[in-house]
């Protein structure tokens, strides 16, 4: 199969009426660029048609943040994606949880070039000196206000400040099973 009819094969399928949307919108239209030769503009539609489903993905993960503590509201930051673009990509999520005189903080960053350098600390944390903490089946490296841990490999999992119980238990509320499935 050739690249363009691979590429027009691939784009008749993304543009199928009952997926219409902006992405598809977005799609068709780059295809439209690349056949009358206006490769630049097809290469700026691809890239926005990446950065619109990147925040599909976001919204999919923000589902495996936990629910807030009983005291305490959690509000989503929807701007995370944005830097991820420039930490090499991937995905995330942050939510807040706040009770007004307590705060936290639980990230969820997903295929991030940086998450799997984090494997080798969590590898030999305990020889590192490093406090290792189970959350369900998951290794998590405690440092004093700071909880990481490695999901699946690439699955970055951080909870920042607040009363340390409190935090360890909404990270036990966190389906990691599931989180590891995540392809968005």
């Amino acid at each position: 199969m050739t690249r363009l009819s691979t590429l027009t094969a691939i784009f008749a399928l993304a543009t199928a009426p009952a997926l219409a949307d902006e992405v598809t919108d977005t799609l068709s239209s780059a295809l439209q660029a690349y056949e009358e030769g206006d490769i630049s503009y097809a290469i700026e539609e691809l890239d926005y048609a990446k950065s619109l489903m990147r925040a599909m993905k976001t919204t999919a993960l923000e589902q495996f943040l936990p629910e807030p503590p009983a005291g305490y509201e959690l509000e989503v930051d929807t701007d995370m994606c944005t830097g991820m673009a420039m930490m090499g990509g991937g995905v995330g999520t942050e939510g807040t949880y706040s009770n007004g005189s307590d705060r936290f903080s639980i990230s969820i960053m997903v295929d991030n070039p940086m998450v799997t350098a984090f494997g080798g600390m969590l590898a030999n944390a305990a020889m590192l000196g490093m406090k290792v903490e189970r959350v369900g089946r998951e290794k998590f490296i405690v440092d004093d206000d700071e909880i990481t841990g490695l999901i699946d490999g690439r699955i970055l999992v951080r909870a920042e400040g607040g009363d340390s119980a409190i935090v360890m238990e909404a990270l036990k509320t966190m389906d990691f099973k599931a989180l590891s499935d995540f392809g968005g």
